[in-house]
């Protein structure tokens, strides 16, 4: 992962659900570039004309909800997101995120400080996220250095190619 995500913030509200981030019509590309054309199309459906790659989603509880689509996740990383912050995440959603490789952040103190547009700074390794535009900085819970592997490698199936090319 990189050291520092920067990028302008999209922020929405509680309960984003997996059928807003991804309409289910959609759920049968593969391609994760095509995928993210349609990121949040259901909620918001100029996300993809406003947001910029690297980019960061900003959202309140139980973000993710809904059904267990591991396409979620793939859509927003798909859309050029480079991470969400949100106060929760539903707990499959979260799952799906670190196994595709898109780095969440779990802070309500950053959520109230950000507002739509404010430019964030993420260091994905301290959990340090700032607000450029205010000039604030919040704390997210760190991941564990197995987790931060993970997110390094860009998900579950490059982390296991990687381990098992390094067992032989």
């Amino acid at each position: 992962m990189e050291s520092k995500l920067r990028g302008h913030a999209h922020k929405y509200g509680k309960n984003v659900d997996t059928d807003v981030i991804i309409p289910g019509k959609y759920c049968n590309i593969v391609d994760q570039a095509e995928l993210g054309k349609h990121a949040l199309e259901g909620l918001d459906p100029e996300f993809t004309t406003r947001m910029k790659a690297g980019d960061i989603i900003v959202a309140d509880r139980n973000f993710g909800c809904g059904s267990s689509r591991e396409v979620a996740p793939i859509a927003i990383k798909g859309s050029g997101t480079s991470a969400v912050i949100a106060k929760s995440f539903a707990r499959i959603f979260y799952r799906n995120a670190l196994n595709i490789g898109l780095p969440i952040f779990e802070s309500s103190e950053a959520v109230d400080g950000i507002d739509a547009g404010d430019e964030i700074e993420v260091e994905p390794a301290s959990g340090l996220v700032r607000n450029i535009t205010k000039g604030t900085e919040y704390r997210a819970a760190e991941f564990p250095p197995f987790m931060r592997a993970l997110i390094d490698a860009g998900g579950l199936v490059p982390y296991v190619e990687r381990r098992l090319a390094d067992a032989n």
